[in-house]
């Protein structure tokens, strides 16, 4: 039996997570035990004071079953304090473990083009904690001590034991009917709730092209449009819900009362004493009330159960990585074998068959016009690119296979749009590690960035908010070029870092190729600029995602000039005409 739990709970990593804390449910479980058979003391309490202490009139009696009562008041509130507290700080932990792997997971799916799902999950990490914290949780504990109130109330008389079998029934028919009438328009609200907010935040990124060019109010239709599907959904899950909370009300209301009419009539045929009545009066609500619980929280087993979906889901598709993996530094050697590189939603590959190779201490320019797959191409060579096929191989084993925290440090990346983050200059250029303050002078020296960097009242540490709006686009760039060159990075990923350098930044930056040339880096460049051509070992001509020339930079800069216009020598840094089809 217990192989065969294992088992069930072992089909997925956030059921083995919670599995794991199954000492702490099982002591929140005998804490339930203890506050359950205690809440028999206020009718056995009932039934001493009615039936004895009333009848024998003896004060002595009365003073030693009321301290008695408190004693056992007192031992039930230290269960249900305790086992309150340790399903708090059992959701604590549980976040502990969960929230780096959640962190990592939703990173992952957010790189991989499928951030959707992974928009909510901390949302949904903290709505299961929420849930396994808070009352929902006790009703499910509590319940399966109704049968013991109920046997009481047999044993008090058959007939209220019916009685309460009879308002039990109904109470879960409606909990049954909650859960069939409620979960469908649950979860289209959810969904709805989701698409309205990933819409917002999409725009609120953009907010100064959006004012800049008057689309407010355009965007602002359509997120109406949005956000009333939203109100909708959520007004048709409310109303139900409401509906049933309200139905399950009535029915308790007429529970108490009918249970202390069947009481009366017990009594007024002889066969219960007026203490029995009151006693069981208040055991039938006692024994009913973990049902109307569920009923009252089924919203929020709903909500808990549909982000326990969505975060199994997540953490399956995005299994952790094998922290004990860990290889030598790279060289940096890269190859490429038949690389086809594919996007969500898009039936042509962007990438078709590449296969290219560089060694240490080499350039490689990569040319092409818009739309070619030269940024699709940099993405694969840093690993970042969700669906590929082929081999992309560092050092003769497969990217994937490294470890991306040990492989990060000797990896170096400029994409077109550069992103800063919030933090100091110093700690953007160092990769928010521990800051090497000579690794990020010289990082900062080979961007060209060293001397406007001092002119900042906080030299290095000054925060990026302030340092954001006093940057151009071409010092943002060269931070971004500075935090890629940081350290020792054996391979380098240049995604079009000159487009908003001036002369002295392009200077900057043929110097620091040039110098990761000298010691041995391999260095991918991918431009439209002629200049950098000039550093360049090999030329890779993209058109249309496939390779349409490869070589030696003399070489290839010879077939991409028309015949008569070769001349004897070849400039270093001619300008670069669009490749013709003739020449595949």
């Amino acid at each position: 039996m217990n192989m065969a739990v294992k088992g069930f709970f072992a089909r997925s990593e956030l059921a083995a997570t919670l599995y794991a804390f199954r000492r702490e449910f099982f002591v929140v479980g005998v804490f339930s035990m203890v506050a359950n058979v205690l809440m028999l003391t206020p009718t056995l309490y009932m039934l001493q004071v009615y039936d004895r202490v009333l009848v024998s009139r003896s004060e002595l009696t009365l003073l030693v079953v009321s301290l008695i009562t408190l004693f056992l008041f007192a031992v039930m509130a230290f269960a249900e304090w305790s086992r309150s507290r340790l399903l708090v700080r059992a959701g604590v932990r549980l976040d502990a473990v969960l929230s780096t792997r959640v962190f990592n997971a939703s990173f992952e799916a957010n790189l991989s083009q499928s951030g959707a799902p992974a928009q909510r999950a901390f949302a949904d990490l903290t709505e299961i904690r929420q849930f396994l914290t808070g009352n929902g949780i006790f009703a499910f504990f509590d319940a399966p001590w109704a049968p013991i109130y109920i046997g009481v109330l047999f044993f008090l008389h058959p007939f209220l034991g019916w009685v309460s079998i009879g308002f039990a029934l109904i109470q879960a028919s409606m909990a049954w009917l909650g859960h069939r009438r409620t979960v469908q328009p649950a979860e289209e609200a959810s969904r709805a709730s989701t698409d309205v907010n990933i819409y917002l935040q999409n725009k609120l990124r953009n907010a100064e092209v959006v004012e800049s060019m008057g689309m407010l109010a355009g965007l602002r239709q359509r997120w109406a449009q949005r956000h009333q599907h939203y109100m909708e959904r959520q007004g048709v899950a409310h109303g139900l819900t409401h509906r049933i909370t309200v139905l399950s009300k009535w029915i308790r209301y007429c529970q108490q009362s009918l249970a202390l009419g069947a009481g009366a009539l017990l009594v007024i045929d002889g066969e219960l004493t007026p203490g029995a009545m009151i006693a069981a009066n208040v055991l039938m609500t006692r024994a009913l009330a973990p049902i109307d619980q569920m009923v009252g929280t089924w919203r929020g087993f709903l909500g808990a159960r549909s982000a326990f979906g969505r975060l199994e889901q997540l953490l399956q598709a995005h299994p952790e990585r094998d922290p004990a993996l860990s290889r030598v530094p790279p060289t940096g050697a890269v190859v490429l074998r038949e690389v086809v590189a594919r996007a969500v939603g898009r039936v042509e590959p962007i990438l078709k068959g590449v296969s290219l190779h560089a060694e240490p201490g080499t350039v490689t320019v990569v040319l092409g016009p818009s739309g070619s797959g030269k940024s699709t191409l940099a993405r694969v060579l840093m690993g970042i690119w969700p669906e590929v096929d082929g081999e992309v191989l560092l050092d003769g084993q497969p990217l994937a296979g490294w470890s991306r925290r040990e492989l990060g440090p000797h990896l170096g990346y400029l994409p077109q749009d550069v992103e800063l983050f919030d933090g100091t200059i110093a700690e953007n250029i160092a990769r928010f590690a521990d800051i090497d303050s000579e690794k990020v002078i010289a990082a900062a020296r080979s961007a060209g960035l060293h001397e406007m960097i001092l002119r900042f009242p906080k030299g290095y540490d000054t925060p990026m908010g302030e340092a954001g709006g006093l940057l151009s686009g071409g010092q943002r760039q060269r931070v971004g070029l500075a935090r890629a060159l940081y350290g020792t990075p054996a391979l380098v990923v240049l995604d079009e870092p000159n487009a908003n350098l001036d002369d002295v930044g392009e200077a900057a930056l043929t110097s620091a190729v040039r110098g990761l040339k000298r010691e041995g880096r391999t260095v991918f460049l991918i431009t439209h600029r002629p200049g950098a051509i000039a550093v360049a070992d090999q030329l890779v001509v993209l058109r249309d995602g496939r390779i349409l020339m490869q070589g030696a930079r003399d070489a290839v800069l010879a077939q991409l000039r028309p015949p008569a216009a070769q001349p004897a020598a070849v400039s270093p840094s001619p300008p670069i005409a669009p490749p013709a089809p003739s020449a595949a």
